[in-house]
């Protein structure tokens, strides 16, 4: 991978708050021509640096208005069983985040849900029918204080 100079990260900070800009735009503030910032913009997506460019939706707007943290303890933690446990977690749909992680839980999981009998059917599914899930402990959001994707970069 190149490494990133001063324009790429300046570029990448741009596009984090609007990656609408034209790249004319982008140029006058970074100070590149276009084609430069085309060019870089076209490398760091080859390279993996930018992984996707998608609309962010308002949960509310489309009836999603419910957001749920879950924590997640296995009962069996062999290579296997937590790959297994990563697959079926990303294949969710009602998953927007998933977090393998250190200490007594296993996984923490954000999930959107429109209602709280849409979160029991989840976890029918994912929790009691899926098998390997020791215990779960869930924390609905009561206000979304601040969402984002966007790097401190």
């Amino acid at each position: 991978m190149t490494p990133l100079d001063s324009f790429d990260l300046a570029i990448l900070r741009l596009l984090q708050r609007d990656n609408m800009m034209t790249q004319r735009e982008i140029g006058r503030s970074v100070n590149l021509s276009a084609p430069s910032v085309q060019r870089r913009i076209r490398r760091m997506e080859a390279e993996g640096v930018i992984t996707a460019n998608v609309a962010r939706v308002d949960p509310d707007a489309v009836g999603l208005s419910l957001t749920i943290f879950v924590e997640v303890e296995l009962v069996s933690e062999t290579p296997v069983d937590i790959d297994a446990a990563k697959s079926r977690f990303r294949d969710a749909p009602e998953v927007q985040q998933c977090h393998y992680v250190t200490g007594d839980t296993d996984f923490i999981l954000i999930l959107v849900v429109e209602s709280m009998a849409a979160y029991e059917s989840f976890t029918r599914r994912m929790f009691f029918q899926g098998g390997n899930v020791r215990k779960f402990r869930t924390f609905v959001s009561m206000d979304r204080v601040k969402t984002g994707v966007a790097l401190n970069i």
